[in-house]
């Protein structure tokens, strides 16, 4: 009976996010079918708002029972209908040309659904679109969740054409220049990109192939922060810096107004070496802060006879540094096929406190483009992660404690390994539905439980 009123409710989900989609899709799509014709752009000012593109993303999420002898208050669960959950993400994003140099952004986002498992208990956490669990009700109504400036300076008369998608508006733009951005945005918009795993809404769902999980970047609970990006872009390297202001406390939803005490700084080098697409990225950081120290949290732990609680302990002036390696090399099919991987450390004394709680990680994956059997516009992909911590912060976990995201009361340390493969359909111009597994190893670097399956199901319509 209760897989029978579990089938029900999924079958009733769907029909309803399918029937939103739609009824969207049909008010929305004449209107973008294609760009405006010239005599309406010339009614309108030069600065004037455009609607760079409208998403909606539903990913339906279902974990089978595993072998799970105990529990954490931040442990995976799959009890109390924590097993299975949609989450939908509606987004909205505009631009204006206030100058031929001068860009503003602003997008609108609204996020609903917890994620399977409340978004706690794994290291690559099993949907890219949850909103991770946070001290504090964020609620479910809309967010401005970037509104900032770019400038460039051009520095050769060379140029090079870019097309009308979300944070970007179309045009001819300088192939080597200076940019500045600056406001609210996400840190991840500019770092760490890869054209095969950098997407959850249109590749990978699992968060250990959207970025490099040992990169703690500063954000709060929702992913974004208030900063400045400065690059120098050159047609065959790219060098960017940047810093961001730290949430108040581990995944808090408020930023520390203190930003000369509290901040994470950025610095990426990104080569293109050759003509047929290969990309590196290396990529370091600094992270300063009123941050938690696991050995610390130990110490004091053992002294009261008492479980470690390494927020009890945090202190202003910690930090957290690292590195992070990223590739992409396209193979066939104009780059639509192709291979990618990520490396990353970080030191892992002082707690996670924005992103997800890894502390070493490698990566390596494929995308295999749907020509090769008449679906164009389909592809495949394929990836397996190796997760890791530091021995501080295993031995915290071990002894009861609680991270970011993270506690089972005890530990029985391995790597967390995560298997995922996916295939996105295609339908039509504007739908896309992408079925999804993942098997995931020692899930929260517990040998003692797991292994977890999740089957997952994806909606996205964008226009």
């Amino acid at each position: 009976m209760e897989g029978l009123v579990s089938s029900y409710r999924l079958l009733k989900s769907l029909i309803l996010i399918t029937s939103i989609c739609l009824t969207i899709w049909g008010i929305t799509s004449s209107a973008f079918a294609a760009d405006p014709p010239e005599e309406q752009k010339e009614g309108l000012p030069s600065w004037a708002p455009e609607v760079l593109g409208l998403q909606f993303n539903a990913i339906y999420q279902n974990v089978p029972g595993f072998r799970s002898p105990y529990e954490g208050d931040h442990s995976f669960k799959t009890d109390n209908g924590l097993g299975h959950n949609i989450t939908h993400v509606y987004g909205v994003y505009l631009g204006s040309r206030l100058a031929d140099t001068l860009q503003a952004y602003v997008d609108i986002e609204m996020a609903r659904g917890r994620g399977v498992a409340a978004g706690q208990g794994l290291g690559g956490y099993v949907n890219g679109d949850v909103i991770r669990v946070g001290s504090v009700d964020l609620g479910n109504g809309p967010y401005v969740a970037r509104a900032y400036l770019r400038y460039y300076h051009p520095l050769s008369p060379n140029t090079e054409d870019t097309e009308r998608g979300q944070d970007q508006l179309p045009g001819k733009e300088p192939v080597s220049r200076i940019e500045l951005k600056a406001g609210k945005m996400s840190l991840a918009d500019d770092f760490d990109l890869n054209r095969y795993a950098n997407n959850t809404r249109t590749q990978f769902f699992n968060y250990s192939f959207i970025n490099n999980t040992a990169w703690d970047y500063a954000a709060d609970t929702r992913g974004y922060s208030y900063g400045f990006v400065m690059s120098l872009f050159q047609p065959t390297w790219r060098l960017a810096f940047a810093s961001f202001a730290e949430p108040t406390f581990a995944n808090g939803a408020t930023i520390d107004t203190q930003i000369f005490k509290s901040q994470g700084n950025n610095l990426e080098f990104t080569l293109k070496p050759n003509d047929i697409g290969t990309v590196i990225r290396v990529l370091a950081y600094l992270n300063q802060g009123q941050l938690g120290n696991y050995e610390h949290a130990i110490a004091i732990g053992r002294d009261t006879s008492s479980i470690p609680d390494v927020r009890a302990e945090e202190k202003p002036g910690r930090t957290k540094w690292g590195f992070g390696l990223n590739f992409e090399q396209p193979l066939a099919d104009k780059g639509e096929t192709g291979i990618f991987g990520r490396l990353g450390w970080n030191d892992g004394h002082n707690e996670t406190f924005s992103y997800t709680e890894v502390d070493r990680t490698i990566s390596l994956g494929l995308q295999v483009s749907g020509v090769h059997w008449g679906r164009e516009a389909d592809q495949v992909g394929i990836a397996y992660a190796i997760d890791g911590l530091s021995s501080d912060h295993r031995n915290y976990l071990a002894a009861g404690g609680l991270g970011m995201l993270l506690g089972d009361g005890r530990l029985n340390y391995g790597l967390e390994r995560v298997l995922e493969a996916y295939y996105r359909v295609q339908i039509g111009r504007y739908v896309q539905l992408s079925p999804d597994f993942q098997y995931i190893q020692n899930p929260g670097y517990n040998r003692d439980r797991g292994p977890v399956i999740v089957y997952s199901m994806r909606l996205r319509l964008s226009i």
